[in-house]
């Protein structure tokens, strides 16, 4: 078993060096991962290191050890959190036990009993993986899996719209909790080959039909402690994986539910070393339309080629709202959609090819290929419209070049047929590529508008951003780093600190007054992340101008 990870938090940096150095981290099982001097710091190391385990300080300035276990509750529901403090204070203990800490221990801290918290934590740990893993516990789990009825009811649910009447019957008979919520969204697992690398071959890789019954166990333990959902096997269209209804109440969100996915996803990964890929679709405001959002979630996993697998795909990051659903009878000719929207080249090609298979093998009179070339070309159109791509380009052979788009042809040949569908599905998709890229600059160019005009404000968050632009917070942090070389929250700090600066050279306003007015609620915090930036504090940056 490799090593677990640890960051260690704490304010006084001698502090953290003498843990650092008089603890047998290997030998208890641990490495350590990194350290930060306060909360703000943990969070975006936490972030960038994914700890098995958070040893913090209770006190330390601009974020306490306590605010700093609420926020990692929040997003890293599976993390360890192990609190120490100089202060025997009962109040503490009780806010720690409510937030699910691991261990509270009182400064100083005692080497014998950290590494044996640590050992315990470890002993912890192992069992949790080792029980996820225990074919034994996985067989008897799979006998107890959903009935027969509950989950067809649930499959024709996702995939057709229902009377809303059936709907809250089957519910009820079936019990499955889901009725009352003020929305619901839909979800799409898909189960990746596991990985053989990360830690050696698991035993349940050799038992594949098992893998399924380990992933439903983590997706029952992560969802349930956050909402209401039905998790079911999934059947019909799509050869294999899970799928997930869940409602939205008042006490969670949709933003919410993506975040415990995306928690479930590194989970699985972690233990299992499986990848699992989450297509989430748009909500629904009335339960018996929930297959508007599933197929959605199916379609976004189509977008595994151009985002990777591993993680959560929601579609809105993926296709701009209202832009409407492209459906064609036919399985070829979905499959052609698919692989214009996705690519790669190779597959394109493929799709195109067996729409051609098909027409030469049909035996049937010229005028139904003619008609079925035309549906062909129809649905070529409509993705040119959808994404408002420039149709003269097919239509008036603009492009004609060696091979290139060329004027829509009369529907006689088919080998003239086959040159046009092939050229100008690889237009529509190289078109799209452009399009998805410009979209995303536009809308992170929209973003750093926000923050300018609205750096001003403490509460200023990724969620608070992203609730403006209908996004993701995950793909949007990952989609601001790629463009602008930072990180959301560097990003900001820039922005105010640039703006302080400004400040200090053309007004005479006191230190805490320019805090206040570039969204620092604390003087001491700003002048520490300042001092960070510049070396120097406000007040002597001020002084030698």
């Amino acid at each position: 078993m490799e090593l677990y990870r640890i960051i260690l938090v704490d304010d006084e940096e001698e502090v953290r060096k003498s843990i650092v150095r008089k603890i047998g981290w290997e030998e208890a099982g641990f490495q350590v991962a990194g350290d930060a001097e306060n909360g703000e710091d943990a969070l975006e190391k936490i972030e960038a290191l994914e700890p098995d385990v958070v040893l913090t300080d209770i006190r330390m300035p601009y974020m306490d050890g306590l605010t700093l276990a609420e926020r990692i509750r929040q997003k890293y529901p599976s993390m360890k959190i192990v609190i120490f403090s100089g202060y025997d204070d009962f109040e503490y203990a009780k806010q720690a036990i409510k937030l699910n800490v691991t261990e509270y221990i009182l400064k100083p801290v005692n080497v014998e009993e950290l590494t044996a918290i640590l050992k315990r934590i470890k002993v912890n740990l192992d069992q949790e993986i080792e029980q996820k893993r225990n074919v034994s516990l996985l067989r008897e789990n799979y006998i107890r899996s959903l009935p027969i009825l509950r989950e067809n009811f649930l499959n024709e649910l996702i995939s057709r719209h229902m009377e809303p009447e059936t709907v809250e019957g089957r519910m009820r008979e079936y019990d499955l909790d889901l009725l009352g919520a003020r929305k619901w969204i839909a979800a799409a697992i898909d189960i990746e080959e596991p990985e053989t690398g990360l830690q050696g071959e698991l035993a349940i890789h050799r038992e594949k039909d098992l893998i399924p019954i380990s992933i439903m166990q983590i997706l029952e333990e992560k969802l349930g402690q956050y909402c209401r959902f039905a998790l079911f096997n999934a059947s019909g269209a799509r050869e294999t994986g899970l799928s997930v209804i869940a409602a939205i109440d008042e006490d969670n969100s949709q933003t919410g539910v993506i975040s415990v996915l995306g928690d479930i996803c590194r989970e699985t990964r972690r233990i299992l070393a499986v990848p699992v890929t989450i297509g989430i679709g748009n909500n629904s405001a009335q339960l018996w339309r929930i297959s508007d959002s599933y197929k959605e979630a199916v379609n976004s996993l189509g977008y595994k080629t151009i985002v990777g697998s591993g993680s959560t795909i929601y579609i809105n990051d993926m296709e701009p709202a209202n832009r409407g659903k492209l459906e064609l009878d036919g399985k070829e000719e979905a499959e052609l959609i698919a692989a214009v929207k996705f690519g790669p080249r190779e597959k394109i090609e493929e799709a195109a090819g067996r729409i051609m298979v098909r027409m030469n093998d049909a035996k049937v009179h010229f005028r139904q290929q003619q008609v079925y070339m035309l549906g062909v070309a129809n649905a070529m159109i409509q993705l040119l419209q959808m994404y408002d791509l420039d149709t003269e380009a097919v239509f008036n052979g603009e492009l004609k070049e060696d091979g290139a788009l060329e004027m829509l042809p009369g529907l006689q040949k088919k080998e003239d047929f086959s040159v046009w569908l092939l050229n100008t599905a690889l237009y529509i998709h190289q078109a799209m590529n452009r399009e998805r890229d410009n979209t995303m600059k536009q809308v992170i160019k929209e973003a750093r508008q926000y923050i300018l005009e609205h750096y001003q404000e403490p509460e200023l968050s990724v969620e608070k951003i992203c609730s403006h632009l209908h996004m993701s917070p995950a793909y949007f942090s990952t989609m601001f780093k790629k463009e602008t070389g930072k990180t959301y929250v560097a990003y900001l700090t820039e922005v105010r600190l640039d703006k302080a600066v400004e400040l200090l050279n053309k007004t005479d306003d006191k230190t805490y007054v320019i805090a206040a007015k570039v969204g620092y609620q604390e003087q001491n915090y700003f002048s520490y992340v300042f001092k960070k930036r510049f070396g120097v504090s406000p007040t002597k940056f001020r002084g030698a101008k």
